[in-house]
């Protein structure tokens, strides 16, 4: 008789494999699922039975090494003002065929804000010494979109996604002490170095949830196994790494009909000039943040800089814990001058390509004619 394998994210033994794995397994690890188990208290074949299955029913949507790309590569938020009656196409045009643009999502306001009539969003990185606005310049012209605002982060104070863990997070939960904002330097890479990236980046295929992971990569990488952890170990030394993480589809809904999450909200505030890195620490401190960055948004949204987003399955829910910065903000002496949400509608998400091999080959594909 076959028994099936549970790949509910809500499943009592998936949830405490996922409030693991989702975002708690920082830099580089010589043996990830061991970790897991480790830290989540179960066996390492059934946490490897389990992961492989809910992301060969795509409930994970991706395994795989993160970086912390800014370092890189040179990347941005990206606006995008599109006709309605294109914003479909051009959503799919970015995230089909633009290997460089990760996060597309549509979002909207609930009211008509300074910056409302930009209803597509992206994430956008090329490699280091290209431009971003020649690329996004050829996306202008290759989708007919009729404008961008390039949103790059000139600090981070948050980032990670771990959905499970933060459904039992109450609105003002924050950590003891304000967030260290890290800042965007890039790094120069020995062609090595690059090699093990590369191999390193890559999401792992269901096979490859075993308990050796990184020997196929290395050997990719033309490396040893010892030289590979070796280097692995000096990129993150040199704060090149993220998080080795399993990745849920938060947005769409599984096979059985589950929603991780059903609202994002992008936040905008506004502080007084010279107040951005305080404001970005007080923000990123509350654990319901996903991401915190301090972008400067210009005219054409208010002059915000700071942007943060919080999921959840309530939009009430997320507003609540958006009251309660806005609170923590007035009793830490921040001004906020404006603020807003923007609310994410249909999202795709993939990783950026930052090859600047693959980089040339798109655009040498892509040339104006």
């Amino acid at each position: 008789m076959t028994t099936t394998i549970p790949t509910a994210h809500t499943d009592p033994i998936n949830a405490r494999i996922l409030a693991v794995s989702e975002d708690r397994l920082q830099g580089f690890h010589s043996e990830p699922f061991q970790e897991i188990a480790r830290l989540s208290g179960l066996d390492l074949d059934l946490v490897l039975e389990r992961i492989r299955a809910m992301l060969e029913a795509g409930v994970i949507r991706r395994v795989r090494q993160t970086l912390n790309s800014t370092k890189l590569a040179h990347g941005a938020l990206v606006a995008w003002k599109v006709d309605p009656d294109t914003l479909d196409a051009t959503f799919d045009y970015m995230f089909r065929e633009d290997p460089f643009s990760g996060h597309v999502v549509t979002r909207s306001t609930d009211r008509e804000v300074s910056g409302s009539d930009y209803k597509l969003w992206t994430t956008l990185k090329v490699p280091l010494g290209e431009s971003l606005d020649h690329h996004a310049e050829t996306l202008k012209r290759l989708t007919g979109a009729h404008d961008y605002l390039l949103l790059p982060a000139k600090g981070i104070f948050a980032l990670g996604v771990g959905h499970v863990r933060r459904k039992v997070i109450e609105p003002g939960d924050r950590a003891d002490e304000p967030a260290r904002m890290i800042h965007t330097d890039a790094v120069d890479l020995s062609p090595r170095e690059w090699e093990v990236v590369l191999a390193l980046k890559e999401e792992l295929a269901p096979e490859e949830i075993r308990r050796d992971v990184w020997s196929a990569r290395a050997a990719e990488a033309g490396v040893t196994r010892e030289e590979f952890e070796s280097i692995a170990r000096g990129l993150q030394e040199k704060k090149l790494l993220g998080r080795f993480s399993t990745f849920l589809e938060h947005v769409k809904p599984s096979a059985t009909g589950e929603r991780v999450t059903r609202f994002n909200g992008l936040f905008h505030w506004a502080v007084p000039p010279g107040q951005e890195e305080k404001a970005g620490g007080e923000v990123g401190r509350h654990t319901c943040m996903t991401h915190c960055y301090w972008r400067e948004g210009g005219p054409r949204f208010a002059n915000v800089n700071i942007m943060g987003v919080i999921h959840g399955q309530e939009k009430d829910r997320v507003l609540a814990h958006k009251a309660a910065i806005d609170a923590h903000l007035a009793e830490s002496g921040i001004d906020v001058l404006y603020t807003n949400v923007f609310w994410g509608g249909r999202s795709e998400i993939k990783p950026s390509e930052i090859s600047p091999k693959v980089y040339r080959a798109w655009h040498a594909a892509h040339a104006a004619p």
